[in-house]
């Protein structure tokens, strides 16, 4: 009786054992909150003109949130939740027409399991070089 309890206490434990460890399953990203653009500041400048501040008022900014100038990302200082600043150089405005700017919250890494979220880019607002 003892060395059948002993196997029936050995089988259920090399059981539970196996159950479970390694077989976690990966969980894919979600979609990130998406930005949105309220207004820019300035929405216009003169071709040839200098470098300038480009405030970005919104909403859903992450702190690590980009101002994407014509689709490149700008050094961004975060000041909330609701408003970015970059410095567009110069040579960005040189010659007059109309620029995209969005903003950008990067992808979130979930683990070693996966999750997280995936970047998620504000629909475009036209900056105008005139």
């Amino acid at each position: 009786m003892k060395t059948v309890s002993s196997l029936l206490l050995t089988t259920l434990t090399l059981f539970a054992l196996g159950c479970g460890y390694g077989s976690k399953t990966v969980t894919p990203p979600t979609t990130g909150t998406a930005p949105t653009i309220a207004s820019l500041a300035p929405a216009s400048a003169t071709a040839g003109g200098a470098a300038f501040i480009l405030t970005v008022n919104g909403s859903n900014f992450a702190s690590n949130a980009t101002i994407d100038w014509n689709g490149t990302a700008q050094t961004t200082t975060f000041v909330t939740g609701s408003q970015l600043t970059a410095t567009i150089p110069a040579a960005a405005i040189a010659a007059s027409g109309t620029v995209p700017v969005t903003v950008t919250n990067p992808a979130v890494s979930g683990g070693i399991y996966g999750g997280g979220t995936t970047a998620a880019t504000s629909a475009a607002m036209n900056f105008t070089v005139n």
